[in-house]
């Protein structure tokens, strides 16, 4: 819309006013809102250009500029966005939104030909009774995106708490983040947790491109931004490469940014960083809050998840403590009875056959009974911690091997393992367990590994000691069939022992 198409008379200029004010209001989103206001002051007035900077709330930084055409000029630095400017090649009004200052609207370009002077005293009321009716639409647009964009976060921190405490994810930290990045708009979403040295690592992290980049840097102690951290307050920051705070090695990859601490009942359990790239939009007031608020919901979703999961492995702790005791007082007392009823069988029959099949079955009672106890051994471990006991330790190794092999080794334990064997010895034991088992795994066609650890038989030299054997029925290069590792030490030894 031109000058010369409104200026012949008052009542086409009216209609065109109307026009722009139908414009401006007629969208419900926050946008394009803006770029109506500013292509109908354009199109009033004239003007070549029109920029409309929009201003923080909460700060009074700009947060974006809308203009017209491909590049909008910039808007001056030292303006005071609440002042009217009338000059010959510029016009500019405030756009106020229940009396604060949203934005700046600026024109400039008007054509010599288009009205002697530049912009005239009635572009100037046009252009403030648009930017009154504008007010009021963008205040109902920015409601509506205030709305739906606290809407996104609730339904964010509703579907990371369902994901945690639901058990679908297998690293909550890392679920945190990459969530907290997609509703933020972030570049990066990181988890940062305290270290031992006082200072914060990333321990998690979701980033567009491969977020393993950025786990291990750190803040190291003594930076500003530290304390803040480490006392739960949440750190707003305009640009992470330039701010003196910042102390990590990646500050330079990204701009705005927002760290939230993440801690609930008191308990700090680490801090929520969601920098956005180089150049980019600053954060708003409202983001600080909704981005606040998640981080609440996700801390307290963490702790929650925590408890579930330690109520989860004391329950299979208890369950194998039961299956554990049954097992003791039931399995092996039948085993044990029925092996001395064979055994008194054995030393009354009179035909050497029987005598010889009662013996195996002696045997094989006995073996069977060594299975029993490790399987309760390996019951008597808790779920998800590291094994403490020397039988336990076996176990996991052997276990461990399991997983390569498709099939788990058999383990038998002879006399006093867990406390004739210091922790020297042990340590040298399971290093030559863990080699056995290596070498048996790599021989062809190997279905069956038997694993052998008796502190009851004295050495060859009559002291006592640990004995450990590994048998295997893998093929050998030697065409042979069955593979043996012996290892063994003294009990008292400080030295290597022999070596498979």
């Amino acid at each position: 819309m031109t000058a010369a198409a409104r200026e012949p008379d008052a009542p086409a200029g009216l209609s065109v006013l109307l026009e722009a004010v139908l414009n401006v209001g007629s969208e419900l989103e926050l946008r394009p809102t803006l770029q109506h206001l500013v292509d109908s002051a354009a199109a009033l007035t004239g003007a070549r250009h029109g920029v409309l900077g929009v201003l923080d709330p909460g700060h009074g930084g700009l947060v974006e500029a809308v203009g017209t055409g491909d590049t909008p000029p910039d808007l001056p630095p030292d303006e005071d966005p609440g002042t009217v400017v009338h000059e010959a090649d510029v016009l500019a009004v405030p756009i106020r939104v229940q009396q604060t200052v949203f934005g700046r609207l600026r024109l400039t370009g008007k054509p010599p030909h288009q009205g002697p002077g530049g912009f005239t005293e009635d572009d100037l009321h046009l252009v403030r009774v648009l930017a009154t009716q504008a007010g009021i639409a963008i205040g109902n647009a920015r409601l509506y995106e205030t709305a739906k964009q606290r809407e996104r976060w609730i339904e964010g921190a509703a579907a990371v708490t369902t994901a945690l405490l639901t058990g679908r994810t297998a690293d909550a930290l890392t679920t945190v983040a990459e969530r907290a990045r997609l509703l933020a708009g972030a570049a990066a979403g990181v988890v940062l947790q305290p270290t031992e040295a006082g200072g914060m690592e990333i321990v998690a992290a979701s980033t567009t491109d491969d977020p393993y980049t950025l786990i291990g840097a750190t803040i190291v102690p003594g930076s500003p931004v530290l304390a803040q951290l480490l006392t739960g307050e949440p750190v707003f920051i305009d640009d992470s490469a330039t701010d003196p705070r910042m102390t990590t090695e990646v500050r330079s990859r990204f701009g705005p940014s927002m760290m939230l601490p993440l801690q609930a009942g008191g308990k700090l359990i680490g801090t929520l960083a969601l920098p956005r790239g180089p150049g980019s939009r600053p954060y708003t007031s409202v983001d600080h809050l909704l981005a606040t608020q998640f981080a609440t919901q996700a801390a307290l979703a963490l702790v929650l998840a925590e408890a579930q999961a330690g109520r989860e492995r004391l329950a299979v702790f208890e369950d194998r403590d039961r299956i554990a005791r049954d097992l003791h007082d039931l399995v092996v007392q039948r085993l044990f009875a029925t092996g001395m009823m064979l055994e008194s069988t054995r030393r009354r029959a009179q035909v050497e056959d029987v005598r010889a099949t009662l013996a195996l079955a002696v045997d094989e009672l006995e073996s069977t009974i060594q299975e029993v106890r490790t399987t309760i051994f390996a019951l008597q471990q808790p779920p998800a911690d590291a094994p403490t006991t020397f039988r336990g330790k076996v176990l996991r190794e052997t276990a461990g091997a399991a997983a390569i092999l498709g099939f788990a080794p058999s383990v038998h334990f002879t006399g006093a393992v867990e406390t004739a064997l210091g922790d020297p010895v042990q340590g040298r034991l399971l290093t030559s367990l863990r080699r056995a088992l290596a070498t048996a795994s790599r021989r062809a066609a190997v279905s069956r590994i038997d694993v052998v650890v008796d502190a009851a038989t004295p050495l060859p030299d009559g002291r006592p000691g640990v004995r450990l054997t590994v048998a295997d029925d893998g093929a050998r290069e030697d065409a042979g069939a069955a593979t043996t590792v012996t290892w063994q030490s003294p009990l008292d030894s400080c030295g290597g022992g022999s070596p498979p």
